[in-house]
């Protein structure tokens, strides 16, 4: 299962509804950030629903797949936020 980060950038009046989409597949580690283990069967929901909501000539979000969460490394300067699961 890969380890994704998502990240975006949408106009002021989808943000929202965007990041909503995402809170359902992925955990927010950051504003415009998200980030997470997802099947390919999810990964394509998640794009079908987020497909929906952008507008293709104004808004875009990037998908950088990693191979597992334990291959790779992440610093942070600052203060981390708490990386919680999804609970519904």
């Amino acid at each position: 299962m890969p380890y994704l980060i998502v990240t975006y950038d949408i106009k002021e009046e989808r943000v929202n509804r965007v990041r909503k989409v995402l809170k359902k597949y992925f955990m927010w580690v950051q504003n415009s950030v998200f980030e997470g283990d997802i099947s390919e069967g999810k990964l394509q929901k998640c794009k079908q629903e987020l497909q929906k909501v952008i507008n293709e000539e104004e808004d875009s979000i990037y998908f950088y797949s990693l191979e597992n969460r334990l291959n790779y490394r992440k610093v942070v300067m600052g203060i981390e936020k708490e990386m919680t699961g999804n609970i519904l």
